[in-house]
């Protein structure tokens, strides 16, 4: 498939861009590493040399103060330019271009030094910021401008303010976080000029030859956010200011809206880019949940958006956009919006990465070199650590067995894309299988690898990726028909009535509780999703938002944990209380501080503290975690060939898709 809209220059006047696409901004955490920047480098040039337009670099805070974290990165000195310099003459060697984004912090900068319009504390961070003065505004508008000096002296070729996502400059645009009473608060012409200073300033110090994009918040999703009038004002004054390209921002960090997750809509915020494009003249960028060409250019197409931003496909693929311009979509690793090793890495202040391409920001220290010596190697297990094995250790050259016992490839993810919200994990079951055909990985589906295989075939070391089996629970009663585990609802195996139990609350009973609650994805019907979460696609009130419309089920549902903790408390940092949401939306009662006692006629047995009850359900779904299938562990050992162990075989404490793909590339990049 062509995708000539996606693909088609855009001329800037005095550059162009080669092609519509954006590389979104990501903070890798590498900026701030020992070496970090020559690791960046290497990480952005791959990403030029893949074919994409135009890049934009994780947020630079232009002062001390603005930093997202004390250790942060900041541009605001001459003798700071020359690690930038490192990753500007990498992306240019590879035909790309770059930009680097300001981002001061405002109050969310997690450190007590943040500063913000006015003196009011985020719900998302420790800290309440200092109310800046007057003189302190001016000065930060300077430090704007220096900061896009320098980047033009280490060789961007150009900048973008971040102006949304409820940074600084997002708090003075808003009432709610702007309560100044001086020129820089007050009426909205005043809470704007922050921003449009900003820009002016940025265009006298770095001249007409220079990408200046702003980061526009197009829908704030918090109570009392910009109006869509506000919007519109906005984007034309920073037109006038000098902005070469306006991008959208989607979405305050505190916003319980779910924006960027798996559960997202394909493109779910690109109407409100188009609805801006009717009053600006400069060119959009569409982004949030673009994952695919095909999105890309059907955005593109249809007028919707001069270019789309894709920020996580890009760590899921380097090569999305030449992959596309080849007529091989189908080879691109895709983006599941899972959140694992990018953003929930990120808040935590570890180094980003992806659950799907574990070489994403280890691209100078995980590779595949071809084999000096080349194995044949016996793989048992086509789940996601299996099947990671086994195509990078056949593009080194070694001959690859894949022994499968069912008759599909995918193992826990074959379960995890029947959750409503969770589709995309078809994308890397097809992703692994393309690959598994270009690399040659001989595929036995319906074949359990013994013993009696590997003697009567010649392998020199046999991989072990079986994966996990649920655990069971031994009480009285739970070896009823009517007690069943999470593998036999989801493969079809048994049918649940209108009263259920789950013991378990971790992800596989959040899942559960979805995937019983949910009669249809929301996610595959966009506007049902829409009003799901309360956003307004009128934009009739401040911040997009109205009241939101979950469907709810009729089916009764109990989620029930052992622990007094919270619920979900150890679900993803940037996720988790989209799932705790998600159950409340399906009217689902959690308990915790549980224990269970027996299942019989009349239902579940339990104890909450002290107080026993008895929860009249049809069925109790087991949730409880699982063991790992070693079963064929001690049977390959007394081979006498080395074994090893990937994935759920070797800790099932969880199910760990992002340890177990690293797990089968780390030993397939050493084997």
């Amino acid at each position: 498939m062509s995708f000539p809209h996606l693909l088609e220059p855009l001329d800037l006047g005095f550059t162009q861009l080669k092609n519509r696409v954006l590389m979104g901004s990501m903070h890798t955490g590498l900026e701030e590493e020992k070496g970090g920047f020559e690791k960046l480098a290497k990480f952005y040039q791959e990403r030029a040399a893949g074919g994409v337009g135009l890049i934009v670099t994780g947020g630079i805070s232009p002062n001390l103060r603005g930093r997202l974290a004390p250790n942060a990165c900041q541009l605001s000195f001459p003798w700071q330019v020359a690690k930038h310099k490192v990753v500007t003459s990498a992306v240019h060697e590879a035909g790309g271009k770059i930009c680097m984004q300001i981002l001061h912090a405002g109050r969310y900068g997690y450190h007590p030094f943040s500063q913000a319009p006015s003196k009011i504390k985020s719900p998302i961070t420790p800290f309440t910021p200092s109310a800046m003065s007057a003189r302190q505004v001016r000065s930060t508008i300077k430090d704007y401008a220096t900061t896009a000096a320098l980047a033009k002296k280490a060789g961007y070729d150009g900048v973008e303010v971040m102006g949304s996502e409820g940074y600084l400059i997002n708090q003075f645009i808003c009432a709610r976080t702007n309560k100044r009473n001086d020129e820089w608060g007050g009426e909205f012409s005043q809470r704007a000029k922050f921003p449009v200073e900003i820009v002016k300033a940025i265009r006298e110090r770095v001249g007409s030859d220079f990408i200046i994009v702003f980061r526009l918040s197009m829908l704030d999703l918090v109570d009392n956010g910009s109006s869509w009038e506000e919007v519109v004002q906005l984007a034309k004054w920073l037109e006038s200011a000098g902005v070469t390209i306006i991008n959208t921002g989607i979405g305050w960090h505190e916003a319980r809206v779910p924006t960027i997750a798996t559960s997202v809509p394909r493109g779910a915020f690109a109407w409100v880019t188009e609805r801006l494009k009717q009053e600006v003249s400069v060119p959009l960028i569409a982004t949030n949940r673009i994952n695919t060409p095909e999105i890309g250019e059907q955005i593109i197409s249809s007028g919707q958006a001069d270019m789309v931003s894709m920020a996580r496909p890009f760590l899921a693929d380097a090569e999305f956009v030449n992959k596309a311009a080849a007529g091989e979509s189908q080879l691109i690793n895709t983006c599941i919006g899972c959140n694992q090793a990018c953003l929930d890495h990120t808040f935590a202040l570890k180094r980003a990465t992806c659950l799907v391409n574990p070489r994403a920001c280890y691209e100078t220290e995980l590779n595949f070199v071809p084999a000096t010596s080349k194995k044949r190697i016996a793989v048992m297990g086509a789940g996601p650590a299996g099947m990671a094995f086994s195509i990078y250790a056949a593009s080194r050259g070694h001959q690859v067995v894949l022994f499968e016992a069912k008759d599909e490839v995918g193992g826990q993810f074959n379960l995890a894309r029947k959750i409503p919200g969770k589709e995309e994990f078809d994308e890397t079951i097809r992703y692994f299988t393309e690959q598994m055909k270009l690399n040659k990985v001989e595929l036995r589906l319906n074949t359990r690898l013994d013993a009696s295989v590997v003697r009567d075939e010649p392998f020199d070391e046999v991989v072990i990726a079986a994966g996990v089996v649920p655990r069971a629970i031994d009480l009285p009663g739970f070896d009823s028909p009517k007690v069943v585990n999470y593998q036999q609802v989801l493969n079809g195996e048994v049918e649940v009535g209108e009263r259920v139990a789950l013991i378990g609350a971790g992800g596989i009973g959040f899942d559960m509780a979805h995937y019983l609650g949910e009669q249809e994805s929301t996610t595959l019907k966009p506007d049902t999703w829409l009003k799901q979460w309360g956003i307004d696609k009128a934009y009739g009130e401040r911040g997009g938002l109205t009241t939101p419309q979950p469907e709810h089920t009729s089916r009764k549902i109990y989620l029930l944990q052992r622990k007094t903790s919270k619920m979900g408390k150890g679900l993803g940092k940037t996720t988790g209380w989209i799932h705790r949401a998600v159950a409340k939306h399906h009217d689902v009662e959690m308990l915790n501080g549980v224990s269970y006692q027996k299942f019989d006629e009349l239902g579940l047995h339990i104890k909450v503290g002290e107080e026993a009850q008895v929860l009249e359900v049809d069925n109790v779904v087991l949730c409880a975690g699982q063991e790992s299938n070693r079963s064929l562990v001690d049977e390959m050992k007394n081979t006498g060939l080395p074994v090893h162990l990937i994935g759920g075989v070797d800790v099932a404490a969880e199910l760990d898709a992002k340890r177990a793909i690293r797990q089968g590339a780390e030993l397939a990049a050493s084997i």
